[in-house]
């Protein structure tokens, strides 16, 4: 935004702000900003005077959007204002799908490359192979020009059914070839990877609560069964969290009929419970939950409400600590307000929200994170502060605590070792990108059990790669760590998720404490 328009900028989130004791208050149905009301009068002629008198232009809308964010920033860090242009992309990810052609792509030098095409979609139903480079879109030209992420978007994804004109390029037979692809439901997976760890440990990595969430998870929960898992571990890593009846229905396959699972209260005292049902498949099975300290939400109410019903063993950091409950309420004009109506708690009565005072920014809200590395939290459990007119107590005899996030029952710091300067992070994903570009056919035969025990033995395919650092002076242990990476990331070229996962699973500190839990 202009610096000439924040003057007019703060002067309409002023406005907002003296209205938004009014508008939210409920007291009174009249008060309320509505058709005929003098509020909305009084918002409508302050535009009018910008926009008739007002020294210099301005986009009045722009302005409108930012006060409404200005507003919000002064109830909580997780109500948020979502623009109209922005609205679409955080449905697709909430819901779990959009529509689109199916590829996951990056830009390799100046052209889309197809990373992957996705399961299910249109692109692998019409033979799109990861490495097809996408030139032409409906005649539009697309390599050459630097495209941002929006532009490529806008030419592979619309509506159902239509259709989009490709030209591409493969490098393996070095050919120019056109196909067209019907736009479809592509979905956005939730479960990054399900798979046994042994014989009798499975293994579900969750990235999100979307709409999908919930079926994904059962499929991969059966199929595990079927190959004779007893324990599992749910790894809640970096979750950010979603919705709430999702994680209930994930939480209900672990827990026996009517324990509570999570209970929440509004602003007028009313409280929503949810209780387990008979319909748990994994009741009787031994269960780990990995999280950390961007596990937030529902992460938070899935590993809160196993805690407080002595179910399983929680492991890792403390988690972010969000335990507000959000409604996403329409503005009329495309765009939509994601507003906090309600609190959350754990089954012992826990709110796992941290502290946060109204007058702090999001930025400053999530630097806790960064607090938690400077106290040394992230290192030691010992670190992590705890407040005793917060201790709650599980049906076992368990102490808990509330006042900001689930605190693990097994702690596992920070793994400093795997740490690799963010200068080598480009170098490694091209180095990787090209040597399985380069080598696709012999590669082609190839799986991941095989790649993890034989890839680069003699380390000759590294020692290419670290040709290319010559200008850096490099320790030793950093030049290993960087060997693991690249065998990492190579997986992930080949494997997708699931090689990134089985590559790294042996240096997973949190891994390594389930199996000496297990031999426990």
């Amino acid at each position: 935004m202009n610096k000439n328009n924040l003057p007019i900028y703060f002067s309409i989130a002023v406005v907002f702000g003296i209205l938004i004791g009014t508008f939210f208050s409920g007291s009174n149905s009249n008060n309320l900003i509505g058709s005929n009301s003098a509020n909305e009068r009084k918002i409508k002629r302050l535009i009018d005077y910008i926009q008739s008198d007002y020294v210099d232009n301005v986009n009045t809308d722009e302005l409108l959007d930012g006060a409404i964010a200005e507003m919000l920033d002064k109830l909580d860090p997780h109500s948020v204002y979502i623009p109209k242009e922005n609205l679409q992309l955080v449905t697709e990810n909430m819901q779990g799908n959009f529509v689109g052609i199916g590829v996951q792509f990056r830009m390799i030098g100046d052209t889309i490359t197809v990373i992957s095409p996705i399961k299910g979609g249109p692109s692998i139903k019409e033979g799109i192979k990861a490495g097809d480079r996408i030139l032409l879109a409906n005649k539009d030209t697309m390599y050459g020009k630097r495209l941002q992420t929006a532009q490529i978007m806008k030419a592979l994804k619309g509506k159902p059914n239509t259709k989009v004109d490709l030209q591409l390029y493969r490098k393996t037979n070095d050919s120019l070839f056109d196909v067209t692809i019907n736009r479809g439901k592509v979905n956005i997976k939730s479960v990054d990877v399900a798979y046994m760890l042994n014989d009798s440990i499975g293994y579900i990595k969750l990235d999100r609560f979307a709409r999908n969430t919930y079926s994904e998870f059962k499929s991969s929960l059966d199929n595990l069964l079927e190959k004779g898992m007893t324990d599992l571990v749910l790894d809640l890593r970096g979750n950010g969290g979603g919705f709430i009846d999702i994680a209930n229905k994930i939480v209900d396959e672990f827990l026996e009929d009517d324990k509570l699972i999570v209970f929440t209260k509004n602003n007028k005292g009313d409280v929503n419970e949810s209780f387990a049902t008979s319909k748990g498949d994994f009741e009787d099975g031994g269960l780990y939950v990995l999280i950390d300290e961007n596990s937030a939400s529902a992460s938070e109410i899935v590993a809160g409400a196993l805690q407080d019903n002595d179910k399983g063993i929680i492991i890792g950091r403390r988690s972010f600590g969000k335990g507000l409950v959000q409604q996403e309420m329409d503005l009329g004009d495309g765009s939509a307000v994601r507003l906090t109506t309600a609190r959350y708690y754990t089954p012992t009565g826990r709110s796992i929200q941290k502290p946060y005072k109204k007058e702090d920014t999001s930025s400053a809200y999530s630097s806790d994170i960064e607090s938690r590395y400077r106290n040394g939290e992230l290192f030691s459990k010992d670190s992590i502060k705890t407040i005793d007119s917060l201790k709650f107590t599980t049906p076992k005899g368990k102490t808990v605590y509330g006042g900001g996030g689930i605190i693990p029952d097994h702690f596992v710091a920070v793994d400093t070792s795997s740490y690799v300067p963010t200068i080598f992070f480009r170098p490694l994903n091209n180095f990787a990108f090209n040597y399985v570009d380069a080598n696709r056919k012999k590669l082609a035969n190839i799986n991941v059990e095989d790649y993890i025990k034989t890839f680069d033995k003699d380390g000759s395919i590294f020692d290419k790669f670290f040709l290319k650092l010559k200008d850096f002076r490099v320790s030793q242990r950093t030049r290993n760590q960087l060997k693991r990476n690249l065998k990492t990331l190579i997986a992930r070229e080949l494997f997708n998720d699931e090689g990134l996962y089985k590559v790294n699973q042996p240096d997973d500190k949190m891994l390594q404490k389930v199996f000496e839990l297990e031999k426990q």
